[in-house]
């Protein structure tokens, strides 16, 4: 099959790397320079860092650089995705500086791409943009007036030199890992730093009490069997019946380390409610520095917060939040999340890819239900994003060699509408359209491989349990596919 792959992310690389290896000819799209996605040259702010440790942030057969730190930069993840497209040969099937336009189905079940230099028909499409392609930036009120008395408004992702804060008054908008981790390199250079958040979320130490790595806890199998999931299997049912205070303490016990662990009383920054609660939508790793700015008195943080609107006073450009306080704001970085959509795919397309709330509707978060030769990958936002894409991306290649056994149309938009309901309950509502499968991520490989036959010893699996899950594991997944294939063809 000749497949269009949009977007040369984790997901975009991951795929093209599969699809090739099982004989397909692939042509990869990106609209940036680099491969990468979020953590291109174009997209990333000083400061980024990944949230998950390199071990667990890697690909199967692929390891990082050993003189990698566990959380390693934006920089060198980039770099490292680099180096993966070279090693597989996808770096040779790249079309870099090039924006898709419009994808549309033919006639035959084919698909036409459009980009600025023409048009291309091709069997198959991947559309691999990622759920962190386009910021979403408040429509702020009186941005006119505050842009004209020299006021400036940035996504997170636009903004890329802590240089261009030096001695300006900034505002940082969102209270989320990006929010925080870019604080920091503001702070040692504005004049002031004030973070405006909305809600305060819970924020995990890199290391529990000083000594445990928080993978050890929440990078395991046990990690995410804390968290009740749609179906119960094995000691999940335990930890959800005759132990669930135990399980509870276990999660609470984390939050209140954190409080005592950062001074989060002393700082007055204790998220409302239970960790158990808001931890389901919402988890961050700590970002170093971030407190002890806050201790320090370099970052302020306006708690339970909004920027009511922006303005010009006496020539100068401001803020006002919603309870009233005025500040100065030359610069405001927006932290403040991502959207989800595909605006390149025609209108009939887009009529079958969402359900009435705009959620999308994708079996397994990879196949839409009723749109033939179209697939999705990345749409699976996890705590393991690398691997849940890689194993999305040999779910594709079966399905793209008629090895999957799919149940009809109206028994998957069952299943998917059965799961959006139970992410509505299980992340009140905090799941990016149905993109995001935080904290589920190890089950939503457990069923992408279990429609396939290829999953993993048992005993592995129950190592995961207690040891952080390693993708190195799943290394041997892609060639027991390509080799089955090879025995049906």
């Amino acid at each position: 099959m000749r497949t269009a792959i949009i977007g040369a992310g984790v997901a975009g690389l991951t795929t093209a790397k599969v699809l090739l290896q099982a004989g397909h000819d692939v042509l990869v799209y990106d609209r940036t320079p680099d491969v990468g996605g979020v953590w291109s040259e174009t997209r990333r702010y000083p400061g980024v860092t990944t949230q998950s440790s390199k071990a667990q942030y890697s690909l199967s057969d692929f390891p990082m650089p050993k003189d990698y730190p566990e959380w390693p930069t934006g920089a060198q993840i980039q770099a490292y995705f680099a180096a993966y497209a070279e090693e597989f040969g996808v770096d040779k099937v790249l079309r870099l500086n090039t924006e898709v336009t419009s994808a549309a189905r033919t006639a035959d079940g084919r698909w036409t791409v459009r980009t600025q230099d023409g048009a291309e028909v091709f069997d198959r499409l991947v559309v691999a943009n990622g759920v962190f392609c386009e910021p979403l930036v408040p429509a702020f009120p009186g941005v006119e007036e505050f842009t004209a008395a020299g006021g400036k408004v940035l996504a997170g992702t636009e903004f890329h030199d802590a240089e261009s804060a030096r001695d300006k008054h900034v505002l940082v908008i969102g209270y989320g890992k990006s929010a925080c981790d870019v604080t920091v390199p503001i702070s040692k250079v504005a004049a002031s730093t004030d973070v405006i958040a909305r809600q305060l979320l819970w924020k995990v130490p890199r290391k529990i009490a000083g000594v445990l790595n928080f993978k050890m806890l929440l990078l395991t199998r046990m990690g995410e069997a804390l968290f009740r999931y749609i179906r119960l299997r094995g000691f999940e049912k335990f930890l959800h019946g005759p132990g669930n205070g135990a399980r509870r303490g276990m999660l609470n016990s984390v939050g209140s380390v954190s409080v005592r662990q950062f001074g989060l009383a002393k700082l007055g920054l204790v998220p409302r409610g239970r960790m158990e609660d808001i931890v389901r939508g919402a988890i961050g790793l700590a970002t170093e520095g971030f407190f002890e700015g806050v201790a320090s008195g370099a970052i302020v943080v306006r708690r339970d917060q909004v920027v009511a609107r922006l303005l010009e006073k006496e020539g100068r450009p401001w803020a006002e939040l919603a309870d009233g306080t005025v500040l100065p704001a030359d610069l405001v970085v927006c932290a403040t999340g991502f959207t989800q959509g595909v605006p390149f795919l025609d209108a009939d397309v887009q009529e079958r890819l969402f359900d009435e709330r705009g959620n999308f509707v994708l079996y397994r978060q990879i196949r839409p239900v009723g749109v033939s030769g179209l697939y999705f990958n990345g749409y699976n936002s996890s705590f393991f994003s690398p691997l849940n894409a890689e194993m999305a991306a040999v779910w594709i290649a079966a399905d793209i060699a008629g090895v999957v056994e799919l149940p009809d149309d109206a028994s998957m938009r069952r299943a998917v509408v059965e799961q959006l309901e139970f992410m509505d309950v299980a992340t009140d509502r905090h799941h990016c359209r149905g993109t995001k499968i935080i904290p589920f991520s190890m089950h939503n490989v457990d069923e992408v491989l279990g429609d396939l036959g290829l999953e993993i010893p048992a005993r592995v699996r129950a190592s995961h349990w207690l040891n952080p899950i390693a993708p190195s594991a799943y290394r041997g997944v892609t060639p027991a596919l390509v080799a089955r294939l090879g025995e049906a063809g």
